[in-house]
């Protein structure tokens, strides 16, 4: 059974026809979509979609989002994990972290803010004793000076998964040390994605899970040119996706696709360990 560790499946893009998409996912042995959401406005679908799959989600608020989110945005937060706390399915908090690529929010303010919500939110992943799925662009080193200042403070984050990491193998293997699985997906399809490859061939295998981000970071196969999508082609990516990104997963590290989904599974299932109590309609992990 594969696990997709981040997958979006309450997004509008799928609204036409996710319980097909769903039926693709199972099919193609995906039997566990972890679906993070992203803004207060997402927690409720994000929470029906990962009934609807039989799978997970998380709560958080995504640095993209902190700028438009509702002044009592992190209220909500808090009041959510509070209310689902019994939830089996409520597996983290995320999708949350900081972004330092995007030009519209490389200010001094635009940062400030990024960094409170993260802040804020790695201490309610603390106090309900959660693992957390972060957004890691750009943004590694802040990232984990916040992480350290909390195992510091002996009040440490309890692990999670960087998602689509694509930082240096130093900062790779400090999130590694922190208890963190990082999350490889469909950049890593492509042949000039050298940075992401060579981490995927060499990180400890411990460290990896698979993800498909969908409907984004489609796999090559699904990739689309501007050209394209200006003609009204689409690239939305798909959870049914996993497997075939996962056979780049077990070329790059001379593993056999049986042992990729072992070694994948059992490092989801340490990064989030509530997923090995969901209520399942099919056999367990």
């Amino acid at each position: 059974m594969w696990i997709d560790t981040h997958c979006h499946l309450d997004a509008p893009e799928f609204a036409p026809d996710r319980p097909e998409v769903i039926a693709r996912a199972q099919a193609a042995g995906v039997g566990c979509i972890v679906i993070p959401a992203v803004t207060p406005s997402t927690f409720e679908p994000a929470r029906l979609a990962a009934q609807q799959c039989d799978g997970a989600y998380a709560l958080g608020i995504h640095p993209l989002y902190v700028q438009q989110a509702p002044v009592d945005a992190l209220a909500q937060l808090a009041a959510a994990l509070q209310a689902h706390s019994a939830d089996p399915r409520l597996v983290a908090v995320g999708e949350i972290g900081l972004d330092h690529f995007v030009p519209a929010l490389q200010d001094p303010a635009s940062r400030a803010l990024q960094e409170r919500f993260y802040a804020a939110q790695l201490d309610l992943a603390v106090r309900h004793g959660l693992p957390v799925i972060l957004h890691v662009r750009r943004s590694a080193d802040t990232l984990l000076k916040h992480l350290r200042r909390l195992r510091a403070a002996g009040h440490p984050v309890a692990g999670g998964i960087a998602h689509a990491f694509n930082g240096s193998p130093q900062q790779a293997l400090a999130f590694v040390e922190l208890g963190f699985r990082l999350g490889f997906g469909g950049a890593m399809t492509f042949d000039r994605a050298l940075q992401i490859r060579r981490l995927a061939a060499e990180l400890p295998p411990e460290a990896l899970v698979l993800e498909t981000d969908a409907p984004d970071i489609p796999p090559h196969w699904r990739y689309k040119t501007a050209e394209q999508r200006a003609r009204g082609e689409h690239a939305r990516n798909e959870p049914a996706e996993l497997p075939r990104i996962a056979e780049t997963l077990a070329t790059l590290r001379g593993l056999s696709l049986p042992a990729t989904q072992a070694l994948t599974t059992a490092n989801a299932l340490d990064a989030l360990p509530r997923l090995r109590a969901l209520p399942r309609g099919k056999p367990s992990f």
